[in-house]
């Protein structure tokens, strides 16, 4: 007789891990723009490690949880973090002279442009999912309209202030989210609320 054992594995909901890691890179890179932190050269390891391999990691979880607006969430902001950090690390001149004089500033643009797409309908599907959740990504949203304004010289003093100022909301309210996915799980009930769906969309 043949029998088919089925094995149940539990992985742990990665979203209190994911959003440290996004509140720290955030908060370290709204230090920058703030001025409070000067030049990149300090940002860059905590966006390779914390914006992004950490985001990572909670995305290939979300993965085994068939979550796929956290993979996509998380692996989408891993990849902008790797993305920063070597695009600073030319700057910079690691790679040498060459790729540093060639370095037109300007694409930064369009990825901004791409990643404020990205981000609104993430923003949408974030409805369905908790109200501190579609805060960080409204805010999120607000940061790449400030960092495309910026970068294509459209009022950038404002667009500064504006990328500045969302990039630290977004470090407060992502500090929040993992301090509630960690304390609600330890103690079982819910201790922080993260507010409930607005059920628009889902029935």
């Amino acid at each position: 007789m043949n029998q088919n054992n089925h094995v149940k594995i539990e992985v742990a909901d990665p979203s209190a891990l994911g959003l440290l890691g996004l509140a720290i890179v955030t908060f370290v890179a709204s230090a920058n723009k703030f001025g409070i932190v000067s030049g990149v050269s300090l940002v860059v390891p905590w966006a390779i490690f914390l914006g992004a391999f950490v985001q990572l990691i909670a995305c290939l979880n979300d993965i085994k949880h068939n979550n796929v607006f956290g993979t996509t969430a998380f692996g989408g902001y891993a990849f902008f973090w790797f993305g920063m950090g070597m695009s600073w690390m030319i700057q910079l001149g690691v790679f040498g002279e060459g790729m540093k004089a060639a370095a037109d500033p300007k694409a930064y643009g369009f990825v901004f442009l791409g990643y404020l797409i990205f981000s609104l309908y993430m923003t949408i599907g974030a409805i369905e999912t908790n109200k501190t959740l579609l805060v960080i990504f409204i805010l999120i949203d607000l940061l790449f309209i400030g960092l495309s304004g910026m970068t294509f010289g459209i009022a950038p003093h404002f667009m500064h202030n504006l990328a500045a100022t969302s990039e630290f909301l977004i470090a407060l309210a992502s500090f929040y989210g993992s301090a509630a996915n960690v304390l609600n799980k330890t103690f079982g009930r819910e201790f922080l609320p993260l507010g409930k769906p607005l059920g628009i969309f889902k029935k």
